[in-house]
């Protein structure tokens, strides 16, 4: 069993110096690949990774979104044949989904002996609020799908900031483990032992849902728009790249360079800061050629408008752990309840894992119109996921019998 751990993060949170710490502390020893899909930033010291007999595979071809997604796919597989890793760790671009990046692990999962494990998210203490207000969706995404936060710079922030700061991620999400304390004050172990305690089956689902939800969506705004867009094309072609280079740099100049310049000297060298800052222009310049109009990296302005709402608007998750005993029967009832009425809202997806009366585990997956039960190995408790739209979670209880 591989188990894949994804960090993400945005530009310049302190990625590579995370990964670093984690793979001197706690790593060791562990047949490890790392994957990287840097887009327009420098990658990990490769001369430092590959003296500790780490394997690195570098994609350096966009982010983790539209077409590339199935190239990750691919390169996962191959990953997984050639080098048969304990923990592949996944560096996604600092503006790359992670709920794109989950959807193709979990893709991955249905034909490999891979496990998700870690779905962790560096944010800088001392630009989160700033960064959630520059890049929204693009920024908190990252924060909604985590089930680990890692605060970087914690020690360079004021009480009040630290708290403002864990106040706002958690009102993205509040379920999440938010390490607050300073890196050099806290083991790689422990960090390990927080990120390993949050597996989160609800976390997942919701990726997927995202997934499926956005690709309906581009589907739809692609046959419709696309005749406008072929006619409009030549007339308003050099308007509309004036106007997306001309938006681009002030975007960028404002949130990113500004604050680059001001917090350089407060910060590590080898956070990569200098790096970054070295291939800003290229990172602007590559952001134009090589994304199709359906990319969700927020390299288009309407896509960033088109998503702004996806996530919280268009569905909801209910979660529960519980250490009761079902029977099949019983799950079977509840999912052909689910599959027949709307009277618990629009149920998009409903999965869990159960134990059975008899001491066996029940495996469950519904999606409308259709479910399967299996048998499951047991789990460190029952849990049962449903997602939707309009959910009525106290009738979901009484109908699983847990209210």
């Amino acid at each position: 069993m591989t188990k894949i751990d994804i960090i993400s993060g945005f530009l310049g949170a302190g990625k590579t110096t995370f990964i670093k710490k984690m793979i001197d502390e706690v790593f060791t020893g562990e047949k490890l690949v790392l994957i990287e899909n840097e887009f327009g930033e420098v990658g990990i010291d490769g001369g430092f990774l590959k003296d500790a007999g780490i394997q690195i595979t570098e994609m350096n071809s966009g982010c983790i979104c539209c077409s590339l997604v199935g190239d990750f796919g691919r390169n996962l597989h191959e990953v997984i044949g050639k080098y048969h890793p304990d923990r592949i760790l996944i560096e996604p671009s600092g503006v790359g989904k992670l709920s794109d990046v989950m959807k193709s692990v979990i893709d991955v999962e249905k034909e490999e002996d891979v496990k998700l494990n870690g779905l962790i998210t560096v944010v800088n203490a001392l630009k989160a609020s700033k960064q959630m207000k520059a890049f929204g969706e693009f920024f908190n995404n990252q924060i909604e799908y985590a089930t680990t936060v890692v605060l970087s710079r914690s020690q360079n922030a004021t009480p009040e900031q630290l708290e403002l700061c864990v106040k706002q991620i958690q009102s993205i999400n509040d379920k999440a483990a938010i390490i607050t304390t300073p890196w050099d004050s806290i083991r790689g172990e422990q960090i390990l032992k927080v990120v390993e305690g949050q597996d989160s089956l609800e976390r997942k689902l919701m990726a997927e849902q995202h997934a499926k939800e956005e690709a309906e969506e581009h589907e739809h705004e692609h046959h419709h728009d696309h005749d406008e867009h072929d006619h409009e094309h030549h007339h308003d072609h050099d308007d509309h790249d004036h106007e997306h280079h001309h938006d681009h740099d002030d975007h960028d100049h404002e949130d990113h360079d500004h604050e680059h310049h001001h917090d350089h000297d407060e910060h590590d060298h080898e956070d990569h800061d200098h790096e970054h800052h070295h291939d800003h222009d290229e990172h602007d310049h590559e952001h134009h050629h090589e994304h199709g109009e359906n990319c969700t990296c927020g390299c288009h302005d309407h896509d960033h408008e088109h998503h702004h709402h996806h996530a919280d608007e268009v569905f909801t998750s209910w979660g529960k752990e519980t250490p009761r005993k079902f029977t099949k029967a019983k799950i079977e009832d509840v999912l052909k309840t689910l599959c027949e009425t709307d009277d618990y809202g629009t149920i998009l997806r409903a999965k869990g894992m159960v134990e059975d009366e008899n001491g066996s585990w029940i495996y469950f997956d519904m999606v409308p119109g259709e479910y399967e039960l299996r048998d499951g190995e047991p789990d460190y408790t029952g849990r049962l996921c449903v997602i939707g739209t309009d959910i009525d979670e106290h009738r979901l209880e009484e109908l699983f019998g847990i209210a």
